[in-house]
């Protein structure tokens, strides 16, 4: 292939930090023009970094970039949008207070005199919806749209603004089986339109269905460009890792004890006046992974919420081996012995300004083995801080390394080594593994099911209906804030048979539900 038929070429690029890591090295990213090109790797790899340089947000140290034939200096994120370059950023850029046509032509607001032509950007917004078949609503409030709106606002605030290469980071880590779907059907129509896209994901079996070439990296460097038909997932995997990863979870038959987590007649009613709970009740035991599926928003939220006295429910009661959970501090939550891996990390799993030990000792630092009377004993907390780097696998230079300038895995790794490693009697797992890469996940999926093993309740909620399905000792489906469905044994499952309970079309007896409250 000639090179005007690369959209994108990116030649021996290297990113070398002032702190001396060296991101990418003498990197090769060719992209032909009208296709589907994965970029793929576990985090820290260096893709992230490859596209921000793409999209100038950060800067090669050298190598060189061309665009459409032409040799470009990406300076800025503006420059590259007028060579016709848009991102789509795993953690949305938008304005939760203002609509959808407000985000649509924000910086590029068209005008009537002094003030902004709303009416103009609506009409802006709804000729691009149809044009690209992305389905938003103009004068909905971003903070009031679906998860799968606001990817799709994103995409469309790139081609309003004139890309014709499109990177999506991450695109479908929020989404369900069926918004995917949707999606993809979308990228596959702007595919067809002639508009290039390239897809950082984990997801294997996504990046089968859709991408017509992918290149891999790892530690920074290329492990080669591959036709996505020619290659397995077994092999993505090990070009990924560097060694074969276990794709299945494999697990003893879990032996359940007694009831950990109890809660019954659970009610919540949100701000929007929408009922989100409905008399919710079930058990988690001890030995047991017991598995929350459905759709996004169905209630999985608002209950994790409870359970960790982020919020109050309106009736019910929730209890941890017969102590009272419901507006306890979360400090006496935590003396219970409930751990939490919460959805969002960055949010409420970690100080991101503060250093992995800060991070890691953040729950037990005012135990005695810590303290030498006023004072802390910074040996101690400097040997536990790099026992558990050491026994979590967490990439980093040391200890005092900064949280947030790990990769999202080691982020997701840090969250996990300080709520695994504190004798845990109940783990609530949300999210555990979202947009983190294969290895990272391999290694939490493994770590839940010994510890369920060893005797600990889990309460896993994924939207990851794999993940969900395999790592599962009993499952739950939740809809309309009710459970739909219980199954005492995953091993019966399949995607389509989950598919009914989670979108409404089917719901098990009262009888069968019930017994998931094990009285």
């Amino acid at each position: 292939m000639s090179n005007n038929e690369y959209v994108v070429q990116m030649k021996g690029i290297e990113k070398v930090y002032s702190n001396g890591v060296a991101a990418n090295q003498g990197v090769d990213f060719f992209v032909k023009r009208g296709e589907i090109h994965a970029l793929m790797g576990e985090n820290g790899a260096g893709k992230s970094t490859l596209m921000k340089m793409l999209f100038g947000m950060e800067q090669p140290t050298s190598g060189e970039i061309i665009v459409n034939g032409e040799k470009v200096t990406l300076t800025s994120p503006t420059v590259a949008i007028s060579k016709g370059i848009g991102m789509v950023h795993q953690h949305f850029m938008l304005v939760p207070s203002l609509t959808v046509a407000e985000n649509m032509v924000l910086g590029m607001e068209p005008k009537k005199g002094m003030f902004i032509d709303y009416k103009k950007a609506v009409e802006i917004t709804e000729e691009y919806a149809k044009r690209f078949n992305l389905h938003v609503d103009a004068n909905a409030k971003v903070i009031d749209i679906p998860v799968g709106m606001k990817q799709k606002v994103e995409i469309l605030k790139a081609l309003v603004r004139g890309a014709k290469i499109l990177i999506l980071d991450e695109p479908t880590a929020v989404l369900t089986t069926q918004e995917t779907t949707e999606l993809f059907k979308e990228l596959i129509h702007l595919k067809e339109q002639g508009f290039t896209i390239i897809f950082i994901s984990h997801k294997l079996k996504e990046i089968k269905q859709i991408t017509d070439r992918l290149t891999i990296m790892r530690n920074g460097k290329s492990m080669g460009v591959y036709e996505t038909k020619d290659i397995s997932e077994q092999e993505i995997s090990r070009l990924m890792v560097g060694r074969d990863v276990i794709l299945t979870v494999e697990k003893e038959k879990a032996e359940p004890s007694d009831v950990v987590l109890k809660v019954r007649d659970l009610e919540y009613t949100d701000s929007w006046n929408r009922k989100m709970l409905d008399k919710m009740s079930f058990s988690v035991r001890k030995g047991e992974i017991l598995g929350v599926a459905g759709v996004e928003g169905n209630g999985q939220r608002e209950l994790v919420d409870m359970l960790f006295n982020l919020n109050v429910p309106d009736a019910g009661t929730i209890t941890v081996n017969g102590q009272n959970v419901i507006g306890t501090p979360q400090r006496k939550i935590r003396e219970m012995g409930v751990s939490l891996i919460p959805e969002d990390r960055m949010t409420y799993g970690i100080a991101s300004s503060g250093s992995i030990e800060e991070n890691v000792i953040s729950d037990r630092f005012d135990k005695k083995k810590f303290n030498k009377g006023p004072l802390f004993d910074m040996n101690a907390i400097h040997a536990e801080s790099e026992q558990l780097i050491a026994d979590y696998k967490v990439l980093c230079k040391n200890y005092k390394q900064q949280v947030g300038m790990l990769s999202g895995g080691n982020i997701q790794k840090v969250v996990v080594a300080r709520e695994f490693s504190c004798n845990p009697k109940l783990i609530i797992a949300d999210q555990p593994t979202r947009g983190i890469d294969v290895g990272a996940t391999e290694f939490i999926r493994k770590k839940l099911v010994e510890l369920s093993r060893e005797g600990v309740a889990v309460l896993l909620v994924s939207a990851d209906l794999n993940e969900v399905m395999e790592l599962s000792d009993s499952l739950v489906v939740f809809y309309n804030g009710k459970i739909a469905a219980y199954f005492e044994d995953t091993s019966v499952l399949n995607d389509e048979m989950m598919g009914e309970y989670m979108l409404g079309l089917k719901k098990q007896s009262d009888e069968e539900i019930r017994r998931v409250c094990h009285e």
